[in-house]
């Protein structure tokens, strides 16, 4: 079962590398690692970076020298990650799972809407009036709005369903993980978890509700998040197979 929210491990520290390759600046998050026995080089998804793990008691020399060997690997792998997609006009972006055409309407009163339309391929769009220059901040605003609505009345219900006290919700943008739970039962979640189909939110609100019970992932988390949530595993293979891709939403033009 895939495993997407668990912390980095708290011992590694990161610093950077540039590299110079075919004319384009590349950057290398270095990472120590006490688990680490060997150089390995991974290009992230959803930071669109690529990151260095090393032994702890291995030297920044070389380090660089094993970057610049696989320059080559680490530009060709970045340069194939999908083209990101702005909040802009024509866009397409999902909303609970579903594909919406962002349309710009200076016209039109109010902020930001969905609308059933025939003419679209994607048979409904997300409208948003106002001044070109705002589209991407009342999309973001929009996306935020309707995640915090969504996460906290599922919240609502799984604390209900444990007989737990109602937790607030809080938003953020990790590249990561998907949502964490405090020692102190502070839940917080990626916003972009509205873009997912509702089973999929649903369960990341469930496993983080299942850490007030039991802060790690032990069988006695598993049987309370699987309790709560009987869809785990098939979010979870979602996630494993299209999470990532959210991450190209939202870069500005």
């Amino acid at each position: 079962m895939l495993r997407l929210l668990r912390d980095e491990p708290a011992q590694d520290r990161s610093s950077l590398l540039t590299l110079e390759h075919a004319g384009e600046t590349i950057v290398v998050a270095l990472r120590r690692a006490t688990t680490a026995r060997r150089f390995t080089l991974r290009v992230r998804f959803a930071a669109r970076d690529a990151v260095l793990t090393m032994p702890q008691r291995a030297s920044l020399r070389d380090a660089r020298a094993f970057a610049e060997r696989h320059a080559a690997w680490i530009a060709a792998r970045l340069n194939r990650l999908p083209a990101t997609i702005p909040f802009a006009h024509g866009s397409v972006v999902p909303l609970r799972g579903v594909d919406h055409a962002l349309i710009h309407a200076p016209e039109r009163r109010g902020t930001v809407w969905t609308e059933a339309r025939d003419d679209l391929e994607t048979g409904v769009a997300l409208c948003v009036s106002g001044q070109t220059e705002h589209m991407h901040r009342r999309v973001q605003d929009y996306l935020k709005r309707e995640a915090r609505r969504d996460l906290e009345c599922a919240v609502a219900r799984h604390t209900g369903t444990l007989g737990l006290a109602p937790r607030g919700v809080g938003l953020r943008d990790p590249v990561s993980r998907w949502g964490s739970c405090s020692s102190s039962g502070s839940l917080n979640f990626s916003w972009r978890l509205i873009m997912t189909p509702p089973f999929v939110l649903d369960y990341l609100a469930a496993h983080e509700v299942a850490h007030l019970v039991h802060l790690d992932h032990s069988p006695k988390f598993w049987a309370v998040a699987h309790r709560l949530c009987p869809h785990t595993d098939r979010a979870e293979a979602w996630l494993s197979a299209h999470g990532a891709h959210l991450h190209k939403y939202g870069a500005r033009e």
